[in-house]
């Protein structure tokens, strides 16, 4: 059975999980509208040009969960999957996704955003396999600290190898569909790497090296 990787953000989603969940908490008025907005932005065109400092980004996407409770971020989150996340999944992503699985293919995530966002959304997909950034947990609640290595840029190869070991997996026939330059340290290692509604500089990459692309809008 071949591994079936997919980024999440901007891949099988048609936006930014990461970003609209700081919107979400200013919509909300979970935060201080003015000053989170401007830092969730700023990080955001930080990781579009590839200069985004994960552990800096992480404490400040971490900060809001460690002052609720668990009760109170399930309720958040489910109000988030129904207002931000469903208007904005992909069926041609699900019907991917579902091919794979029709193949025997393990299915996986991996993104850098952290895993109290996105698991949720990987599993509205009917994928249980997840990899992302993990947030510090201490008695139950949230410290805003990283806990281990992000999932992010060479992050996703290292947390991939050490899951792969673990699972006594390899790459052989493996995919993996991503939309950003940042996932090109993974894109080189598989067999056969998809672009997916790429931007601009991994279209650039994948035209030089004759890698498929694809868009799932």
């Amino acid at each position: 059975m071949a591994l079936a990787i997919f980024d999440l953000d901007n891949t099988l989603i048609a936006h930014d999980s990461d970003f609209l969940w700081g919107e979400f908490l200013v919509k909300k008025g979970y935060v201080d509208a003015k000053e989170f907005a401007a830092t969730n932005a700023k990080f955001f065109e930080d990781y579009k040009n590839g200069t985004l400092d994960i552990f800096a980004y992480q404490r400040f996407a971490l900060t809001p969960l460690s002052r609720q409770d668990a009760q109170t971020l399930a309720q958040w989150h489910q109000e988030f999957m129904a207002e931000f996340i469903e208007p904005i999944l992909l069926p041609k992503a699900q019907a991917l996704v579902d091919s794979h699985k029709a193949k025997g293919d393990t299915v996986m995530v991996i993104t850098a955003t952290n895993t109290f966002i996105t698991r949720p959304i990987a599993k509205r997909y009917g994928i249980d396999i997840l990899l992302g950034t993990e947030g510090e947990i201490v008695d139950g609640r949230y410290t805003g600290e990283v806990s281990g290595v992000p999932t992010f840029q060479e992050g996703k190869v290292t947390r991939l190898n050490e899951w792969m070991l673990e699972n006594n997996q390899n790459l052989e026939g493996s995919y993996f569909y991503s939309d950003s330059h940042n996932d090109l340290p993974l894109l080189k290692l598989v067999t056969t790497p998809v672009i997916v509604d790429g931007d601009d500089k991994l279209l650039a990459y994948a035209k030089e090296h004759n890698w498929q692309s694809i868009s799932l809008r």
